[in-house]
């Protein structure tokens, strides 16, 4: 099973407030599979995480939004926390970029809150998706088919609703990974 990922690049996105625990298993799963990850982020130096109730640790970017091109990479990792992807759907350039994904047919796996920044991208309409139960009527609102299951793939889309769900997020994740670019 080792290596699937072997020569993949993975972005992941992240603002202040990502919940810690939807960046470090997910990374940890994609980097034992033999994929370099880079975490982006619109500010260089480090960013601090949520760890459930609190603030958590805090981590290196790797990259800064503005230096990268979604090229670069192939496919997006999306960690949830509220805060987090209520920062990144706002930002017209976090939002074109998880779009180019979207438009390449690239896999892109976003858990728990971080559907919130799909949105944007106004790619969900017809698309299985699942998250935290409180984003449900805005997802519907966007199109998007909402289902209450642990793990959701619809073509090169992986979507979870909580930390819970890191285990069966993470096999679809590296599954979707693995197989590459999907025709939308």
């Amino acid at each position: 099973m080792a290596n699937k990922l072997e020569g993949k690049k993975i972005a992941i996105l992240v603002e202040e407030g990502f919940e810690q625990v939807e960046l470090t298993e997910p990374r940890k799963a994609l980097e034992a599979e033999g994929a370099q990850t880079h975490i982006i982020s619109t500010k260089s130096g480090e960013i601090k995480s949520w760890n459930h109730t609190d603030w958590g640790d805090k981590y290196k970017v790797d990259k800064t939004l503005d230096s990268v091109n979604a090229s670069d990479y192939n496919a997006l990792l999306l960690p949830g926390g509220v805060m987090n992807p209520d920062k990144l759907r706002v930002n017209k350039d976090a939002v074109a970029f998880v779009n180019k994904f979207m438009e390449d047919g690239k896999p892109v796996a976003a858990i728990c809150h971080a559907p919130w920044t799909l949105i944007e991208t106004g790619k969900l309409k017809g698309k299985k998706i699942t998250s935290y139960h409180t984003l449900k009527t805005d997802l519907k609102n966007a199109g998007a088919d909402w289902v209450d299951e642990e793990v959701v793939v619809d073509n090169g889309l992986v979507t979870s609703r909580k930390p819970d769900d890191i285990p069966a997020f993470n096999r679809k994740m590296i599954e979707e990974f693995a197989e590459g670019r999907h025709d939308r």
